[in-house]
């Protein structure tokens, strides 16, 4: 696959530090563009002016816009978008809006990441539900036939994560949300790291819930996140904490909830900060997501390729069909020790490790892992420099 389905010379103009080493860490957070950096200072000089709440209002329309962006990029409807300050936010709210009681079960994969798990294992153990994880299959992906060996009617929710944190691969989500849906279970998808680099669409997907990140393969600003509660289980999924905007003070002892995906925001919110994610949305979609996909897969490939030409190098990406994250060990060298010899040549890589993903790492026999993420606006010589470094241990 060539370097040719997105200009270049274009999206590197608009990310001056993308000339600067070799960036592999998107997966962390990534570069954001120029336009995404205007559209943070912009609202942070003008409160500055005037005051955060005059700045606000004058930028009414454009946040309100900004639930159609989202809904354009996640395939939803803009009252199925709510806006957090990160992934994990979205995810706990969702998550914990989920009835749950003595008795259900929970299903989760072996690519669960920790910050899921261990609300999961809080929760069940406060109502006296189980947690039981559907097997990986023979290429490391979730085992959709196990998968529906386990479902039944306890079965409440099956949280899938779509890329996880530790390797390359990506899960079946569809195949997922069509079996879990045949006993009523919901799905709460975790596109954290997708979201940005593989196309990302409700409505395609099938899932109930999803989670995602601005900071990462989005390239918007930390501190931003995203939720989808899709219109035909809001009812099901309503927040047991909201303030004065996810609900109303109507009466001395009465109050109602805000209908739809709303109901899980805050009044308090980074103006600023949501400002720079739609427009990382924007961004995104001006480039097209499927583009995007395909230039960060022909870059994750090429590093791939240029890991497993090196003796003692061992890529540990699964999966059958793979996402940019690239995963690597050497020989002698610990995952941290590769990571600062890397910075020193102005290679930027991070790790992953055990308790990270303990179920998947436990199973493959691996405590931590290099950690690679090329996104687009790499050039390949830049590519094939990270691969002469490691060459170079």
């Amino acid at each position: 696959m060539g370097f040719q389905v997105i200009d270049l010379t274009t999206v590197r103009a608009d990310t001056p530090a993308a000339s600067r080493g070799v960036f592999l860490d998107s997966a962390g957070s990534s570069l954001p563009p120029d336009r995404v950096v205007d559209a943070v200072v912009g609202p942070l000089r003008r409160g500055a002016e005037v005051g955060g709440y005059r700045a606000a209002a004058q930028r009414a329309a454009d946040l309100d816009a900004g639930y159609g962006v989202l809904a354009e990029l996640l395939g939803a409807e803009p009252d199925e978008i709510a806006f957090t300050d990160s992934a994990t936010r979205s995810w706990l709210s969702a998550f914990d809006a989920v009835p749950l009681a003595a008795g259900d079960r929970v299903l989760v994969t072996e690519v669960e990441y920790a910050g899921n798990a261990i609300p999961i294992l809080q929760r069940a153990r406060e109502v006296g539900a189980s947690v039981e994880t559907v097997p990986s299959d023979g290429v490391g992906q979730v085992d959709v036939a196990a998968l529906r060996e386990l479902l039944d009617e306890r079965v409440k929710l099956v949280s899938l994560v779509h890329a996880p944190t530790n390797g390359g691969l990506v899960n079946p989500v569809r195949e997922v949300a069509d079996a879990a849906h045949g006993v009523g279970a919901l799905v709460l998808l975790d596109a954290c790291q997708s979201i940005g680099q593989l196309p990302v669409r409700a409505d395609e997907l099938g899932v109930d819930l999803i989670s995602a990140t601005g900071r990462k393969w989005l390239r918007g600003p930390r501190g931003t996140g995203v939720l989808v509660v899709r219109r035909a289980v809001a009812e099901r999924v309503r927040p047991r904490l909201v303030d004065l905007h996810g609900g109303e003070w109507t009466g001395p002892a009465e109050f109602s909830v805000r209908a739809g995906a709303r109901a899980h925001e805050l009044w308090e919110f980074g103006i600023a900060d949501r400002l720079g994610l739609v427009a990382a949305a924007r961004y995104a979609l001006d480039l097209g997501i499927d583009a995007i996909a395909a230039e960060v897969s022909a870059r994750a490939e090429r590093l791939r390729a240029g890991l497993s030409g090196i003796g003692g190098v061992t890529v540990r990406d699964l999966g059958e069909r793979r996402s940019g994250i690239v995963t690597f060990t050497v020989d002698g060298h610990e995952p941290s020790d590769v990571k600062a010899r890397l910075a020193e040549a102005d290679v930027t890589v991070t790790t992953s490790g055990l308790t990270s993903t303990r179920l998947d790492m436990t199973r493959r026999g691996v405590t931590e892992v290099v950690r690679a993420s090329p996104h687009y606006f790499l050039e390949p010589a830049q590519v094939d420099r990270a691969v002469d470094v490691v060459a170079g241990l």
